[in-house]
């Protein structure tokens, strides 16, 4: 399917692997102009010649951490008016409620919900001049059923949530859509780290935590981020125009409810 956004230029955040970087190839797949985004430079190199490999067509790249001010603005400084814009940062380490002063709850916050709404902020009214956008936020599934261990992350990124959905349906009437992406299990470094926290605490080893989470999953396996990445790409199409203001959970049907 031609998904209509060829030439159309793109933020994505936390891209030089994982989920991100499942986003920003498809996008690419579909002849959006991608940047990339990272912290660690030496990575984010690698994975924007990969990319540029895979297309055809040089990709480019920021190494700045956008959970700060000057990172933020470094990133749209390489492109100040993107029409797509997806926001992802890592969420804060596993752990335990009573080991979260406020320092912890400052710094997650800050992450995993004030930085992409300034991103949002910085770069929502181009789009809705131009009368065309689309923002995707990667959250986690833990926003709509909780995990173990990730008070901190599902707090944080509950907040961009709530933030988000009445901005979703005052920008809709200008082109602008705002959808929420809500990854389960998806094979990545961050899947791994929250199984060895977990295997920590239980003493018992992370690959049989992997095994329980595959069995009761009702596709009997994790995600794999390529599927994700498609969903991303759909969202962000020139068909998805009347998907506003949602949030999407790809789990493999982890969540029991029937809403």
């Amino acid at each position: 399917m031609d998904l209509g956004i060829k030439g159309r230029s793109a933020i994505v955040c936390g891209s030089s692997k994982g989920l991100g970087l499942a986003c920003a190839t498809a996008l690419a797949d579909a002849g959006v102009e991608v940047l990339l985004n990272g912290r660690s430079p030496e990575p984010l190199a690698a994975a924007a010649q990969r990319l540029s490999d895979r297309v055809g067509r040089p990709v480019a790249s920021v190494a700045a951490d956008v959970t700060t001010e000057d990172g933020r603005a470094r990133l749209l400084e390489a492109c100040p008016e993107p029409d797509i814009l997806v926001t992802n940062a890592a969420g804060p380490p596993p752990g335990q409620f009573e080991d979260w002063g406020e320092a912890e709850w400052h710094a997650a916050v800050q992450a995993n919900m004030v930085a992409p709404l300034q991103l949002i902020r910085a770069t929502i009214p181009a789009m809705r001049r131009r009368g065309w956008g689309r923002i995707l936020n990667i959250t986690s599934s833990a926003v709509k059923s909780p995990v173990a261990m990730l008070g901190l992350s599902t707090g944080a990124r509950s907040g961009l949530t709530g933030a988000v959905a009445s901005l979703a349906r005052e920008a809709a009437a200008d082109g602008v859509t705002i959808n929420n992406l809500l990854p389960g299990y998806f094979d990545t470094d961050r899947l791994a780290g929250v199984f060895a926290a977990q295997a920590a605490r239980a003493g018992v080893p992370a690959a049989d935590l992997r095994v329980r989470a595959e069995a009761a999953n009702p596709t009997r396996r994790v995600g794999r981020p390529e599927e994700f990445g498609a969903v991303c790409a759909f969202l962000a199409s020139q068909h998805a125009g009347f998907i506003n203001g949602q949030n999407l959970l790809l789990d493999g049907g982890a969540f029991p409810g029937v809403f």
